[in-house]
């Protein structure tokens, strides 16, 4: 299983929240900025009120699950950023994938 690339430092969240655009549905929001880079890096944000780290966890896994299996699809030069809302703490992995389905075609991210 390929590891996902992902966003690490603070001053990448920040030009993602400065510089990016944002598209959201009761689940997921989905922060974007187009890079020069050669992949494509992702973060993931699970607050706490998504409830215990035990629920946070399970998000955050479904998450990266559903990201991966899109990598390929999303292609090179993009920074996203993935924030989960207090609903998606509940959601079942096919209303997850839904959601994110729905973001990147609403932000013309997935080719």
């Amino acid at each position: 299983m390929p590891l996902l690339p992902t966003l690490r430092r603070r001053a990448d969240f920040e030009v993602i929240a400065r510089d990016g655009s944002a598209r959201s549905t009761p689940l997921l929001v989905l922060r974007w900025v187009r890079t020069e880079r050669a992949e494509t890096r992702i973060g993931l944000s699970t607050p706490r009120t998504l409830g215990g780290s035990v629920q946070r966890n399970r998000v955050r896994r479904r998450l990266r699950e559903i990201l991966r299996r899109r990598l390929e699809s999303i292609g090179p030069g993009w920074d996203l950023l993935l924030i989960a809302r207090p609903a998606a703490g509940q959601a079942a992995f096919a209303d997850l994938d839904g959601a994110l389905d729905t973001l990147l075609r609403r932000a013309a991210i997935e080719r």
